[in-house]
């Protein structure tokens, strides 16, 4: 059963670890389906032609490595390595792909709800030498809220990934179009990028910001908009429009900063960097906040 946090401004619909979503690629703790600001949506789904909303993203859903989840390589077809925040995968290929419907072992979870926080815990066996304790707190507070992570390596060899908030966005339903402006506190060069898809070329890179000249029909990506520079983890996403704006923010540096998106939804990914040695923690925070536009 859903869990809402609610307030005056916001609310947040939160699914437990075991209920909705069971694919293999996003994090299974703290599965935030939908978010509303003042009753308007101001997420939505990652596609909209899938007939089971099992395996599909929503809302804030995040994931850790999109290309090498930890014990991969060295793991043999047939047996099993870990997706954190979901649990174990089997190995049934020697190429790892995101979308990819991976059999799956469930970690160990909890979940609580305790007023206006919801604290997910996830916890893994030992295979291959990696285990982990991943905890995440969802607190919402006023026209905001955040999600605060704490990943501890209880296994014996180095835990080295990322973790990344994938932000299916779209304000009212909104199509992706004009009314759209996505801010940066950078510099944007394209010739920085790694990989650009603008096919139609209806999105528009500009010196801080992207913007649209019509409503792409075709999805978009750009990778390592920074192009790997140490940047401000920061964006504002603004609809004039409904006249609402959203400020993401972090406690922590970003290196790589991706921008992928379709004509219903857009998803700017700011990724975090992991290296943990055995007996080794580490802890960060995303703060979301809700605004309007006067």
């Amino acid at each position: 059963m859903p869990h809402t946090l609610q307030n005056d401004f916001l609310k947040l619909n939160i699914d437990e670890p075991l209920e909705g979503y069971n694919f293999s690629r996003f994090d299974w703790t703290g599965k935030i389906t939908e978010v509303h600001y003042k009753g308007v949506p101001v997420s939505t789904i990652e596609n909209t032609f899938s007939k089971n909303q099992k395996t599909i993203g929503k809302g804030f859903y995040n994931e850790f490595s999109t290309t090498t989840p930890i014990g991969f390589k060295e793991t043999r077809i047939g047996d099993w390595f870990h997706k954190i925040g979901i649990g174990l995968l089997k190995k049934e290929k020697h190429s790892y792909h995101f979308l990819e419907d991976y059999k799956i072992k469930p970690a160990q979870f909890t979940f609580d709800i305790k007023n206006n926080k919801a604290i997910i815990i996830c916890t893994s066996e030992l295979v291959n030498g990696y285990a982990y304790v991943l905890k995440k707190e969802i607190t919402l507070d006023s026209n905001s809220f955040s999600i605060h992570y704490h990943l501890e390596n209880t296994g014996q060899k180095d835990i080295i990934t990322n973790e990344y908030n994938h932000n299916f966005l779209a304000i009212n339903n909104d199509l992706i179009g004009t009314d759209y402006t996505l801010n940066f506190p950078f510099e944007i060069n394209p010739h920085r990028f790694h990989k650009t898809v603008n096919l139609e070329n209806k999105v528009d890179i500009n010196t801080n910001s992207i913007g649209f000249n019509d409503t792409p029909n075709d999805d978009f990506f750009f990778s390592n908009l920074s192009g790997k520079s140490n940047i401000e983890n920061k964006w504002e996403l603004l609809n004039a429009k409904n006249k609402i704006g959203i400020t993401s923010t972090g406690d922590f540096k970003v290196n790589k900063v991706n921008l992928w998106g379709w004509k219903h939804v857009i998803c700017p990914e700011m990724f975090f960097k992991i290296h943990l040695k055995a007996g080794e923690s580490t802890q960060w925070t995303r703060t979301y906040k809700f605004f309007d536009i006067i």
